[in-house]
């Protein structure tokens, strides 16, 4: 079996940059919040069990905004519980996925609060075309029994192809914002057990390519976008505002009882048509909750007076 050399080749150019976008969420624009004296997680320990440098992502926006403070913890191998390459599937949902981890690294840090993050990749829902990724944070205050969840979502640089020749390697690294988004790269198909992970720079790559070309019988190589924290900088903006989306709900109090996570629980339609008057699925309240007593209430979701006829199942059943 002969052995394919990659040419030498100018370095890579900076990737563009990919803007992602928050979860639909009722108060996008809220103003800078600062820390309450009050609040009830200022100077709290908190555990944040991760081996992917999520922490230099979420401690800031929380330690900030609740005056908490983002404990790091190790000791555990988390992709234990599942990679995204494939090698070790995820057993579980997402958030039973986020929950155990935020668990164990409770259980390690000896701690009744605990965060976890927890992401999914695949295509969006609106059109199925763009690559999508789903982030969600959850945080568990056991002295509470509260478990509250921030999100977002957005275009994603996630990627892969099945190249036989070192200038399609090339044109995938370029296209997938390489070197800063790192590539796994593995012989044959993507689900070969032979891998590398975490290539990031020009000679690894080459490296990498006449390893598995040697090693693949048909001389294919099978690239994908690394998407482990550490290694997509597209990813780690859409971990950021998961994180800026759970501070906003931590540090919605209840009027009530003061517990975090005063938050939205229900959207209420009726929002009449602008031609018929008759009431529409349209959103026209907000229904605003607490988790632990029960507080409720009802805001005004919109400004507008009327819904579009086109929204209304009488005029255009």
């Amino acid at each position: 079996m002969k052995t394919r050399q990659a040419k030498t080749s100018q370095p890579f150019e900076q990737p563009p940059t990919v803007e992602a976008s928050l979860h639909d969420r009722y108060d996008q624009a809220k103003p800078e919040r600062t820390i309450s004296a009050n609040h009830p997680y200022r100077d709290q320990a908190v555990a944040l069990l991760t081996q992917h440098g999520k922490e230099r992502l979420i401690a800031p926006v929380l330690d900030a905004s609740l005056g908490c403070r983002i404990e790091h913890v190790t000791g555990y191998d988390t992709d234990l519980l599942g990679t995204f390459t494939r090698d070790i599937p995820r057993a579980g949902s997402q958030i039973e996925a986020a929950r155990k981890k935020a668990r164990l690294g409770m259980q390690l840090a000896d701690l009744p609060l605990g965060i976890a993050s927890e992401g999914a990749f695949g295509a969006d829902p609106m059109i199925g075309m763009v690559p999508w990724n789903s982030e969600l944070l959850i945080w568990i205050d056991d002295a509470r029994g509260l478990e509250i969840v921030g999100q977002a979502s957005g275009a994603a640089n996630f990627a892969h192809r099945l190249a036989e020749d070192w200038t399609a390697v090339e044109d995938f690294a370029r296209q997938w914002g390489f070197p800063e988004h790192h590539i796994v790269l593995r012989p044959e198909g993507d689900d070969d057990p032979r891998i590398h992970k975490g290539i990031c720079n020009g000679a690894e790559l080459e490296t990498s390519f006449n390893w598995a070309f040697s090693r693949s019988p048909t001389h294919r190589i099978f690239l994908e976008t690394d998407v482990r924290a550490h290694a997509n900088p597209t990813r780690q903006d859409m971990i950021r505002r998961a994180a800026q989306d759970l501070s906003a709900r931590l540090c919605s109090l209840c009027p009530a009882c003061g517990a975090p996570g005063f938050w939205l629980i229900e959207r209420l339609g009726g929002l009449p048509c602008e031609d018929c008057g008759a009431p529409t699925r349209e959103t026209i309240i907000d229904l605003i909750g607490c988790r632990t007593c029960g507080e409720q209430e009802q805001r005004q979701s919109t400004s507008r007076k009327s819904a579009d006829p086109s929204r209304c199942d009488y005029c255009n059943p």
